[in-house]
């Protein structure tokens, strides 16, 4: 149907009808993806058919461990610097925050691969 306003960008109206449990459903999946515009959400939706909603958990924590074992490194460099001596406990210290990066990434990473 073609709108009476010349000057807007989409100028085709749809009309959708909606039980109360799928208007409900609805309403879940635009709170899923922080939509807040219900026809921006809905020309997505018919648009591309599916929707990605990705839980950035494991992302901010590997960014946590990513920080931690970059203190480290500095802390090691500022000692090494200082009194030309670097620790043995301190180097397996930062390969333990490596190893626990590593599989912070690798958890991301096996998470991302089942998305289809």
């Amino acid at each position: 149907m073609p709108d009476n306003k010349p000057n807007r960008a989409r100028p085709v109206h749809y009309h959708i009808w909606a039980s109360e449990e799928e208007a409900a459903l609805i309403r879940q999946r635009m709170a899923e993806l922080g939509a807040v515009n219900f026809s921006a959400f809905a020309r997505k939706m018919l648009i591309d058919g599916y929707h990605i909603t990705i839980n950035l958990s494991d992302v901010r924590e590997m960014v946590r461990l990513l920080k931690n074992a970059t203190d480290n490194i500095n802390q090691i460099a500022k000692r090494a610097n200082e009194t030309r001596n670097i620790y043995g406990t301190d180097v397996e210290e930062l390969r333990r925050r490596y190893d626990s990066l590593w599989d912070a990434a690798n958890k991301i990473l096996t998470g991302l691969a089942g998305i289809k």
